[in-house]
């Protein structure tokens, strides 16, 4: 029969003694160096779970932090949007109020300039109107004196008509 499949006694002792030798050699040198890189290899990896851990824990109240600093934000936002808002209707209702005021001013002088230019132009008409009177009054006068006749006769009216 094959040897491998039934083992003789010999070949049974020789593994054992060759594997109870590699085991003590392998507990004597190499257990301890195996046995301190497993734990060191889960300490570790404890520490980096534990890292990991903070580091989510420190995500969480940055991302906390920044949400709150982005309320903040927009309320302040906000506030002076409404100032802002209040400020140009505020100069917007005392420009409206300034414009108001001079116009109201302004049609004023308007007036009060229309008013002495109107009076100019009455004195000037009067004054037109005058110096055409006499202007045509001296023509009649010449037109009715250029004959003595008419002037003895108008003497002589003007004489009746009065009465002393």
């Amino acid at each position: 029969m094959n040897p491998l499949v039934t083992p003789e006694l010999g070949l049974v002792v020789w593994t054992t003694v060759a594997f109870a030798f590699l085991f003590f050699i392998l507990a004597k040198f190499a257990w301890k160096p195996i046995m301190g890189a497993i734990t060191e290899r889960e300490r570790s990896i404890e520490d980096a779970l534990l890292k990991a851990e903070a580091a989510k824990e420190e995500m969480s109240r940055l991302t906390n932090e920044n949400e709150s600093l982005i309320k903040q934000a927009r309320a302040e936002r906000d506030l002076i949007l409404s100032e802002a808002r209040k400020v140009k209707e505020s100069i917007i209702s005392e420009a409206k109020e300034t414009a108001h005021k001079e116009g109201a001013r302004m049609i004023e002088l308007a007036r009060v300039e229309i008013n002495n230019q109107k009076a100019i132009a009455l004195a000037d008409v009067k004054n037109q109107v005058a110096t055409l009177s006499l202007e045509i009054a001296e023509k009649i006068l010449r037109k009715q004196f250029e004959d003595q006749a008419k002037q003895d006769e108008l003497v002589g009216q003007l004489l009746k008509e009065v009465k002393l």
